[in-house]
């Protein structure tokens, strides 16, 4: 059960020479709002849903993938797309990409089904809010690219930009077996929580072949509806699918049994 408060838990990201983000990180630390929504979250979805988390640790999580993929895009000189379009800088890509992981699935305050479109109705007003220190201009496109990112972040969603290609492929990265604890423990066993668990690493590391080098480690083949039904699904009409290489190994002698014994009625 989800019973904790979330006013002592602070979001954590690498911001190194981030000045946006690290004033940003800030405001949310101190946000009550944002924390409470985040508690409503995990409690509508592991209580009341017997889903995954959904409150501040997997946005955490999310929000770090994320910035660790564009981080390697940069370095690799791919060019962001809010740079490219509005000539604003990598740091308004981080943070873009920042807001949309923390907040692309606000929604399941409300409801599981549609969560996306709820998600954008509650970032609005606290992105105007949170992002009143920037000037008029480049508070409305980082708002207008976060709100695109959080729509696009589904599978099968129009993408126009790498920053939302990259936290859509972030969410999905989030798939070791943690995630899948509380469902499975409490004897929910669907695909979804079954393949998680067979999840045992996700390494994200600079590629030789291309930019981006995800290596994905199962102590179950289940693992592999993880690979490739959510990721592939995810990763492909991202922008940045021809800047990532996906390798999946089965680690030999640690196969483990994921379906428990069950009665019919």
């Amino acid at each position: 059960m989800e019973t904790r408060e979330y006013s002592h838990i602070d979001i954590k990201v690498p911001a190194y020479h981030n000045d946006l983000l690290k004033q940003v990180l800030q405001i949310i630390n101190e946000d009550v709002e944002i924390k409470t929504l985040w508690r409503v979250s995990n409690i509508n979805a592991i209580d009341r849903l017997g889903m995954t988390d959904h409150g501040i640790v997997y946005f955490q999580i999310v929000a770090n993938i994320a910035l660790r993929l564009a981080r390697i895009l940069e370095k690799n000189k791919v060019t962001m797309s809010v740079s490219n379009n509005y000539g604003l800088s990598n740091d308004h890509a981080e943070l873009i990409i920042l807001l949309a992981s923390l907040f692309h699935d606000l929604g399941m305050t409300i409801s599981r089904a549609g969560h996306e479109e709820f998600s954008l109705i509650l970032a609005n007003s606290i992105l105007h809010r949170i992002l009143d220190f920037l000037p008029v201009d480049e508070r409305t496109i980082v708002i207008s690219e976060t709100l695109h990112a959080i729509i696009a972040h589904r599978s099968g969603g129009d993408l126009y930009t790498i920053e939302g290609g990259i936290v859509r492929v972030a969410d999905a990265l989030d798939m070791s077996q943690g995630r899948s604890r509380i469902p499975y423990e409490a004897g929910k066993m669907d695909i979804h929580s079954v393949s998680a668990a067979a999840i045992n690493k996700v390494e994200i590391l600079e590629g030789e072949v291309r930019p981006i080098q995800i290596n994905i480690y199962m102590n179950n083949i289940a693992g592999i509806f993880q690979v490739d039904e959510l990721l592939r699904r995810k990763l492909l009409g991202s922008g940045i699918e021809n800047y990532v290489n996906v390798s999946a190994y089965h680690v030999e002698g640690e196969e483990k049994r994921l379906v428990k014994e069950f009665q019919t009625a």
